[in-house]
């Protein structure tokens, strides 16, 4: 039975593509390079920052840094709250919580952004703890991020067979299965079945109504 249960924020929680894309294209005018289709940039949504400037356009690791700092500069101020929630998530966060689930945010966006999203949208109150990476891009790959969320929650050394980690994005899915926990990716963030399945995911939910029946009946 699931006792804890950990999600990823963008793609998951909220769609955050307006806020996110707007933030890449903001830091890739100021470097003068050609800005990809909406649908690109849409694919950037999930992996840490870092990753996706040297993957996808071929930074090195400072360029990619002096690249994050750019797109901070939108996202921070404008950004981080051109965002929604998916409809029935709240409903969902409620209903977990009435039956006596740990809940957790394990994200690899900065936590004191993430933070300040739970709170402007009012989902902050279902969870015990906010996990994120650090303002200096240490701690965000996936696998660190669940592993700092299950130090919070008390489950470092016992108790993992109780946690699922949901998430839209195969990060999320290698991050739980190198943390030796199950995972559950969902279809309407921004990840593909494929994507989920190859990654090794425990459980695929289409919609919300999956992921509860998933997490209650597990």
């Amino acid at each position: 039975m699931f006792t804890h249960i950990f999600f990823d924020l963008d793609g998951t929680l909220t769609d955050p593509a307006p806020g996110i894309t707007n933030s890449f294209i903001h830091a890739l005018k100021y470097f003068g390079l050609p800005i990809p289709s909406y649908e690109e940039l849409c694919k950037l949504i999930g992996p840490p920052l870092p990753y996706s400037f040297e993957t996808t356009f071929g930074f090195t690791h400072d360029k990619a840094m002096e690249g994050v700092a750019k797109y901070r500069e939108y996202f921070s101020t404008k950004g981080l709250f051109e965002n929604k929630v998916y409809d029935g998530i709240p409903e969902l966060l409620e209903s977990l919580k009435a039956d006596g689930k740990k809940l957790l945010i394990a994200t690899s966006k900065p936590e004191e952004y993430s933070v300040r999203i739970a709170e402007h949208f009012g989902f902050a109150k279902y969870f015990d703890f906010i996990c994120g990476s650090r303002m200096d891009e240490t701690r965000s790959k996936k696998e660190e991020v669940i592993a700092y969320a299950l130090e919070c929650a008390g489950l470092a050394k016992s108790g993992r067979e109780g946690v699922l980690m949901v998430g839209d994005r195969f990060h999320d899915i290698e991050g739980a299965r190198k943390n030796n926990i199950k995972s559950c990716g969902v279809l309407f963030g921004y990840g593909t079945c494929r994507e989920l399945e190859d990654a090794g995911a425990n459980f695929i939910a289409q919609n919300l109504k999956d992921l509860q029946k998933i997490i209650k009946n597990s």
